[in-house]
This record gives C-alpha cells, sequence and structure tokens, in this order.
C-alpha cells in the first residue's frame, strides 16, 4: 500500500489502514506492507514520518507576518532527517485574506524551523516549499539562519519582506549558523519558474498571494535587484535555475545559502521511505489520492509509485475518491487499472467525511484483491 493523503479527509497511513483492512478481509493470510507517501506538498512531513516511524515536533516560530505560529515538522525514523513543510511556517493559510500582501511578509519562520532540525542534530533535510505567503527570495529564511542584509549605508535590515529586497546592498554572511555546512539539504520543488522576469515568483505567483499590478513589478524589480547582490556578494548565479522562483524566490534563497538541491518532490519521498525495496517481490501494489486525472501523471505520488512497480514487474493499481474521464491515458504510464472507490450516488461532502471515505476505502481493497485474485488462479478466496 503506497498512497498519498486524500487531503481533507484521511492521512496517507490511514489510506493505507483503510485498504489493508480490506485486503485482509479478501485474503487473510495476505502480507499487506505499508508505506504511506507524499510528493513533497502538504502531508509530506506526516507521511515520512509515519512511513519511517518518526516523530513530530511542535516548534513556535514567527508567521509570514511576524505573529507567533506554532509549526509542526518532523524526523524521520533514521533520527538524522528532518522533514519540513514551509508552509506551515509560511504559509498563505496562516494570513487572513484581507491582511494578504507579499510586499510585507518573510520566510523567516521557515528559517527557524530549519534551525530547530539542525539543533536537533538532522544532518539532511527534506524541504517542501509549496503553499508559501511570501516573496521575499528566501531572505527571511536566511536571517532566521544567522545571515545578515545590509542597507546601502551599512545598517542591517531588521526583517527582510518582500517589499525590502530593493533596499538591500550587502550581504553578510559571517554569523551563518556553522552546523548547516554539515547538513545536505533536498528542495521538493515541482515547478520549473525562474527567479525574476514574466515567468518568474513575482508574475506568475504574486496574485494569488494579495499583489496588485503595481506590486507585482515592484517585487519583481526587488527580486531582480536581489539576484545581482547574491551574485556579487556570494558568487550565487542562482536566478535562472530552474525552480529558483518556487515559493516566492524561497528555492534561490535555499540554493544560495544552503547549498540545496532541487529536485521532484515525489522522487525525493520513494527515496526517502526506500519505496523499491518495499515493491521488491510484491504481488500487487496499491497507490492512490483524492482525485486522479491525466495530470496524475506529471510528478504526482501516484505517477512515481507507478514507475517504480512497473521497473520491478508488479501491477499497480490506483485508487481514488474521483477518477476522471481523461485518466484512461495513466495506462500507458504504469498505471494497471483504476478504481475510483464510491459506492454509489453521494455528495463531495458526504464522501469526504473521514468515516465515509474509510468505509469506502475499505470495500475498495476488498474488491480490488479479490479481482487480483481471480487473475492468480484463487477464484474462492476465504472469507472472514
Amino acid at each position: 500500500m503506497a498512497p498519498d493523503s486524500f487531503k481533507g479527509c484521511l492521512t496517507a497511513l490511514e489510506v493505507c489502514d483503510a485498504l489493508a483492512c480490506g485486503v485482509l478481509r479478501a485474503c487473510p493470510d495476505a502480507t499487506v506492507v505499508t508505506v504511506p507517501m507524499a510528493d513533497g506538498g502538504e502531508g509530506t512531513v506526516q507521511a515520512l514520518v509515519d512511513a519511517t516511524g518518526g516523530e513530530v515536533l511542535s516548534q513556535s516560530v514567527e508567521g509570514p507576518l511576524g505573529e507567533e505560529v506554532q509549526a509542526l515538522f518532523g524526523v524521520m525514523g533514521d533520527d538524522s532527517t528532518g522533514v519540513i513543510e514551509m508552509a506551515a511556517a509560511s504559509g498563505l493559510p496562516l494570513v487572513p485574506e484581507d491582511r494578504r500582501n507579499p510586499l510585507l511578509t518573510s520566510t523567516y519562520g521557515t528559517g527557524q524551523l530549519l534551525r530547530a532540525a539542525i539543533r536537533r542534530r538532522c544532518r539532511r533535510l527534506i524541504v517542501g516549499i509549496g503553499g508559501s505567503a511570501t516573496t521575499d527570495g528566501g531572505a527571511g529564511m536566511a536571517q532566521a539562519l544567522g545571515v545578515a542584509f545590509l542597507d546601502a549605508s551599512g545598517e542591517p535590515i531588521h526583517r527582510v519582506a518582500g517589499g525590502d529586497l530593493s533596499r538591500i546592498a550587502h550581504v553578510d554572511t559571517s554569523g551563518i549558523d556553522g552546523r548547516l555546512k554539515d547538513v545536505e539539504v533536498r528542495v521538493a520543488c515541482d515547478v520549473d519558474n525562474p527567479l525574476y522576469g514574466p515567468t518568474g515568483a513575482a508574475f506568475i505567483y504574486g496574485p494569488q498571494k494579495g499583489a496588485t499590478a503595481e506590486m507585482v513589478s515592484e517585487l519583481d524589480r526587488g527580486l531582480r535587484h536581489y539576484a545581482g547582490v547574491l551574485q556579487a556578494d556570494l558568487g550565487a548565479d542562482v536566478a535562472a535555475v530552474p525552480g529558483a522562483g518556487a515559493a516566492g524566490g524561497l528555492g534561490a534563497g535555499l540554493l544560495a545559502f544552503c547549498n540545496a538541491s532541487l529536485q521532484r518532490g515525489v522522487d525525493i519521498v520513494l527515496e526517502a521511505v526506500g519505496l523499491a525495496g518495499h515493491i521488491a517481490g510484491a504481488d500487487l501494489v496499491i497507490t492512490g489520492e483524492g482525485s486522479i486525472d491525466g495530470q496524475t501523471a506529471f510528478g504526482k505520488t501516484p505517477s512515481g509509485v507507478a514507475r517504480v512497480a512497473a521497473a520491478a514487474g508488479v501491477p499497480v493499481v490506483a485508487v481514488a475518491g474521483q477518477v476522471g474521464a481523461d485518466a484512461r491515458s495513466l495506462h500507458s504510464h504504469g498505471f494497471t487499472a483504476l478504481h475510483a472507490i464510491a459506492t454509489g450516488p453521494v455528495s463531495l461532502q458526504e464522501a469526504m467525511e473521514p468515516a465515509r471515505a474509510r468505509e469506502m476505502l475499505l470495500f475498495a481493497g476488498e474488491q480490488i484483491l479479490r479481482t487480483a485474485m481471480i487473475g492468480a488462479g484463487r477464484n474462492r478466496p476465504q472469507r472472514r
């Protein structure tokens, strides 16, 4: 079992458990291995902690507008890999709609989470950077790690937000946390936007964070200026790197200050949980997420699972609350079969009630296994 969460309804582990109960109804002697999955976005911390027997920790940090926020991060079962979702500290849902303004928001809290994980002796960090409220180029994050940004008079800028980027004249990294140099930082990033320009952080993502057309232009000028300072003072030419513009330029900040690598989120998770090892020798893989359609093939969790399963020669069935009309194209991407879990006419609200979703997943797991057993010549399964 290697599903993503059914967002807003069940965690990946809860989906695993429901499917597993269904499978065992059909075949009580089956060996079921559960590997909760994610793609680097919401739910990644919980999935990786659940998959590896780790723990979730709480840290008091600054939210996007400087208010105190209790943010969660994870430590995987190896006790040395930290998992962070930047949205937990700097995410758009943390800012009320009437206060959304990326000229004023900062990723400082995300840097505090990084520092908390380093204090916890993590030597590897996995950072998911979706859902940000910020367009500060990761400068706030860097400040939390000890970097100083100076204005033209040589005075430190107290807390850099998106509107302060044009004021930065120099970067001073002498105070950066020395432990960072021994930490490997991998960033789950599924977009390829550069830092600035027509397809950059401000123009593409600024409006959804509350930026007006005038704000977008100001933010883009700031990001362009900031990129020049990073290159002049640090020798960090990161502006055009695909993904540098992710999360309002946090991608660029992680590249410049943390020597990070940007990778597709699902690939990071596949490796972190050792999915290929779990799949080796299996008879069937069941994956899934809340909704599956033709776009699932492009970087979504089920597509990554299907890729690994196909390489091992193992059939894979994907379950979802909804299967789109264009999902048939997924059969050419390693999916053996697709299964919508609804057992009758049901509203979205009802389908997303945890108890109802669990019931439908249990039934789906049983029916999938009974069908698989027909193909295996076991058409008289045991009953419980």
